[in-house]
Order: structure tokens, then sequence, then C-alpha cells
């Protein structure tokens, strides 16, 4: 039976402020339905309590819905992750123990309102691909009963796929908050490594876990990282998010964006998820996208260092201790993948260490130039059947286009890309570098209303476009006079990784003049007697902007600089104290050309 919700974020918050639900008749609801659904899919290890919930609905009762960005939002928590009063499995009944506080996340979620619907199934140690090794239950998919979730996040894709939460908690360390989401039809937000806090999280290997967020949509990803990305004091690990990556960066891209396609790729023999794959290729071109080949083999190899490597004896670091004391009590294929852990050696560890730092090095070049790359987020589905026949192997392959992330530090978002023959659904993975995150959720934003898009249940949804345009972590600059490419101050760029997006014009609202000291431009707006003045677009790394504005000398500065094409970018402008002297050069068009004009 599909209760009548709409858990959207938007509309259960429209529907709070018009008085028409109020949110304990929404938990008490998708609570029933939640347990009557958990013998076939055992999505959940605990459902709260009626009891349970009563704090949690007791402290909105006389708040105003319009208050709390998350009032009254049902949301599933992974069993690896800390909430209060409430025990942590980590689906291993031996490890058990009661939480004494929430983890960081969970209380940052509940203080903006959101209240917890119940503990998710996982993978044991949340290591696996594939949602079935937890004594618990295996995991069925959401859409087709003869395949898995998908894991360790297992039961967290299911709580939304299956319409009792509007969002949930997984972790990811090498795709558990991706591949789910693809097989159930979701949006997996992977962030930037220490985005999100990983306080009170059972890790899996801690220097690479990330929590993560499944969502109907984008768009709800996007809002959640906005409320929640902060540095958090009892993470050693927690990254402050840039002021580039917060809500603003979120919108429309602009067309031409450059997305990377590996040279090869795997689909063990899929020819639907190639389809798909290729589909979904199309739709980023068709939304202003230009893909780029590129060579795929260095993300490749840092992928396998991650469980033919010393992170192997990382996942051992937490289950170890159990193993050696209590065997039976940890699933033997846990047993069989972290068996090998204590035979890792330091010398080994280094060696592995080197190696990523090789890949990473080629593949953030290969990045260097590229708002995001595009991938198939699994490259077949496997049955259960085929998981109990050759559990590691099957897992395996789910992780192909996974595993490398979190060891070369990118964020990454898998969306819905699709269904096959059979209903079940596909997806693929954008990825770019560190803290790009909001711009790849305006990708996979883009992506979503491209395409006809689902609620659980069957029910189509209308997507609307975010206002604004996307920006990551380059920002353009406009440069009109020395700063142009082979000048005498380009190097103050390119020494900054600046990267050059192709000569434009300005509006025709500009005039342009030689400085008295000869060796400079000055432009200035004259939206009456201008003209359109030649100039190059540059992407700046955000990072590097502060130290390029401090070199740059009176009487010239940055502002906003209207292009012909509408746009306004940051560019060089000169402010009227400096024309003194100065001799104008506007009928020449440009300073380049005023350079050349005695050849």
């Amino acid at each position: 039976m599909m209760h009548p919700f709409d858990l959207r974020l938007n509309v259960l918050a429209q529907a709070y402020r018009d008085g028409r639900l109020t949110p304990r008749e929404v938990l008490m609801t998708v609570r029933e339905r939640a347990i009557t659904l958990n013998p076939t899919f055992n999505a959940f290890i605990h459902i709260l309590s009626e009891q349970e919930l009563e704090p949690y609905l007791a402290a909105l009762d006389d708040v105003p819905p319009a208050s709390l960005p998350l009032y009254g939002v049902p949301f599933a928590i992974k069993d690896n992750i800390d909430l209060a009063g409430i025990a942590t499995t980590a689906a291993c009944p031996a490890f058990a123990y009661t939480a004494t506080e929430d983890a960081t996340l969970v209380a940052q979620l509940i203080a903006l309102g959101a209240i917890p619907l119940g503990k998710t199934n996982l993978d044991q140690f949340a290591t696996g691909l594939n949602g079935t090794r937890s004594p618990y239950g295996a995991c069925r998919n959401s859409v087709h009963a003869d395949y898995p979730a998908g894991g360790s996040s297992a039961g967290s894709s299911l709580a939304v796929a299956l319409g009792v939460a509007s969002f949930a908690l997984g972790t990811d360390t090498a795709g558990s908050g991706r591949v789910p989401a693809a097989l159930n039809n979701l949006v997996g937000l992977k962030a930037t490594k220490g985005l999100l806090s990983t306080a009170g999280v059972i890790p899996a290997c801690r220097t690479l876990d990330c929590v993560t967020f499944f969502t109907t949509t984008a768009a709800e990803a996007s809002q959640l990282l906005a409320l929640t990305a902060s540095h958090d004091p009892r993470d050693d690990y927690s990254r402050t998010n840039p002021a580039w990556n917060g809500a603003q960066a979120f919108g429309t891209p602009e067309v031409g964006f450059r997305f990377g396609v590996p040279d090869t790729l795997e689909f063990f023999g899929c020819t639907q998820s190639e389809a798909l794959f290729n589909a979904a290729k199309a739709r980023l071109m068709a939304l202003g996208g230009v893909p780029v080949t590129i060579d795929f083999a260095p993300f490749l190899a840092a992928a396998k260092l991650l469980y033919e490597g010393p992170w192997v004896a990382e996942r051992y670091h937490v289950a170890g201790a159990l193993i050696e004391q209590q065997p039976e009590a940890v699933l033997p294929v846990i047993r069989a993948v972290l068996n090998k852990a204590p035979g890792t050696d330091a010398v080994a560890t280094f060696d592995a260490q080197y190696r990523l730092q090789h890949y990473k090095a080629q593949c953030d070049a290969i990045l260097a130039n590229l708002e995001c790359v595009l991938t198939p987020t699994y490259p077949r589905p496997v049955t259960l059947a085929e998981l109990a026949a050759e559990p590691v192997k099957r897992n395996s392959d789910l992780g192909y286009y996974t595993n490398f992330m979190n060891l070369l530090d990118y964020a990454a978002v898998a969306v819905p890309a699709g269904v096959m023959e059979n209903g079940l659904p596909s997806g693929v993975t954008l990825f770019g570098r560190a803290f790009t995150d909001q711009y790849l959720l305006s990708l996979a934003d883009a992506f979503q209303r491209n395409q006809s898009l689902a609620l659980p249940g069957g029910r189509q949804i209308d997507l609307v476009a975010p206002a604004g345009t996307a920006t990551n972590d380059r920002m353009q600059i406009v440069v009109c006079g020395a700063h142009l490419d082979g000048l005498a101050l380009n190097g103050q760029l390119r020494q900054r990784g600046a990267i050059l997006r192709g000569a434009a014009h300005s509006a025709p609202r500009y005039r342009l003049y030689a400085l008295a000291d000869g060796k400079r431009p000055g432009m200035v707006r004259d939206a009456q007697h201008g003209a359109a003045i030649a100039v190059e677009v540059w992407d700046l790394p955000s990072s590097e902007a502060g130290s390029f504005l401090a070199g740059i000398p009176a009487p010239l500065g940055l502002g906003k600089v209207e292009l012909e094409d509408g746009r306004w970018l940051t560019g060089f402008i000169c402010e009227d104290y400096g024309l003194q002297g100065a001799l104008e050069i506007t009928a020449y068009g440009g300073w380049r050309a005023w350079l050349d004009r005695g050849m």
C-alpha cells in the first residue's frame, strides 16, 4: 500500500506550512509502511518505536514549520552511524553498542528539524557493494526481486526508494553511496572527503570514509549539503567547505562545459548498460557539454590498490579484534576479505602510498582542464544468484567505476540514467576535483531535468531549473591587456594554474585607453559612447584569486565586465583617475591590435 505523501523536501515543507500535514501524521504513516515492507526488503535493522519517536515529534509541537529548513522531514540512518539511545550494530550483533550521543551529522539534521525513522541494514562493517552480507537478511532491490539493492548502504537506499524517508544517510568508502543509488533510481552524493563529518561513524577505512546522502533529486542533495557541510572539531579528518562550494554554486551549467569520457569502457558484456551510458553521454551533449576522451588507465590502477594494498589493513583496524576473539561473529565472506590484512607490512604500505601518489598526479592532470568525468556507476547489474555463486568476484564487478574515488580525493554524484528492459534502474556518475560538489550536483540536476523522473510508486514529477549559473572551483577572469595570452604578464595567470577558455569581446559599452606608462591599458565603461573591446576569458583556480588580485597595481583592479553575450564576469577595470595622461585607443578594438599598430 502506497501512502499518499510526496516526501520531497520542498513539497513536504509546503504541506506543513499550509497545515495539510503534521509531522506526527507523516512519521506514523511512514513508520507503519516501513514495518510492513521490511520483511520483504530487509531495509531496516531497527525502526524507531512510537515511544522512541515521541521526543523528536514533541520537540516540533510549538515550532513554526517555516522556522526550520527540515521541519518534520523523515530520514533514515545507516546502522554504522550513531543515533543516541539506539544500538549501532554495523550489521554485527556481537559488535553492537548503544550510542550515548548522536553522530555530528545526525545531530545537525535533527537540529534542522529532521526526524530519524530508523537504522538501516548494510553489508557487515560496510564491507561490500551488494547489500547481501548481513545477518539481518539480504536487501532486495526495490524494483526487481532477482537483484540486490546494492551496498553497503543498501537499507538506506531502500528507505528512500520505497518511499518511507525523504532522504537517508549512507557511507561510501569504495562506492557504497553510489552503487545502491544507481540500482534503486536515486541520486547518491559522495561529497568530497571531510566535507560531511564522520564523527560518530564506525570506520571502514577512516582515511577514506565519507557520509553520503540518498535523495530523489540532485536539487535535494544540494540543499542538504549546503545545510550540513561545515568543519567539525570532533572529526580529525574534517575539512572546511570553501566559499565557492556553497549553496550559491548550485545553478544551471553554462554551455560548453567539458566532460571526460574514458577511452576504454567495460560493461562485462551488458549491451543495455552500454546503450544507457551512451544515451547519458548524448544527454550531456544536448545540455551543451563537450565530450573529451581521457586515458582511464591511471584511475583503474588506483582502484586496484583499495583491496590489493594496505587499505584492507585499515578495515581490519575496526573488526580485527573481534575476528581474532570471536571469528564466528563475523560473516565468512567478510573474514575472507580481511584475513590477508595482518600480513601487510610497513614497507608495503609506503610502497602503495607512493604508487597512489603517482596515479593521483596523472589523474589530477587529466582533470585539470575538465569540469567533470562521466562514467557508468556500475558496469552491469549482478543477480542475487550470481552473488551467491561468486560473492567476491561479482561484488568486485559492481565497484569497477567506484573504487578509486576516495583514494584520489574526488567528489562524485551518482544520478539515474534510465531503466533496462526488465525494469531494473541504471545510473551514471559525474565526478570531479575535490570541492566541486555543488557544480556536479548542478550537472546532475540538469541531467535529471532532461529526462522523465518518477517518484517511488511510479508518480511522475516535474523539476524546476534552479536560478543562477553553476560555478565550481575556478572563477572566470576577463583580461584585456598585458595578461593576454603571450603578452608580458600572462605568466601571472599561468603560474597560478589558469586555463585559457577563449577569445571574446566586451559588450559595446567600453572605452580603452593606453595608460601613461605605455605598458598597460585601462578599460572603462561608457554605455553611450563605448565600443566592443577584444578580451580573453581565463579560468583561474578560486584559491589563487586573492594573490592575483593583490598583485594588481593601481589604477587597475577587478570588477564586473559585461560581455557581448550578456554575461557579467569578473575582469579588469580601471579607475577614472588613472586616465590622466592616458591615450584613448578604443578605435583599435583591443590592446593587442594597439600593440600591433605599426607592423
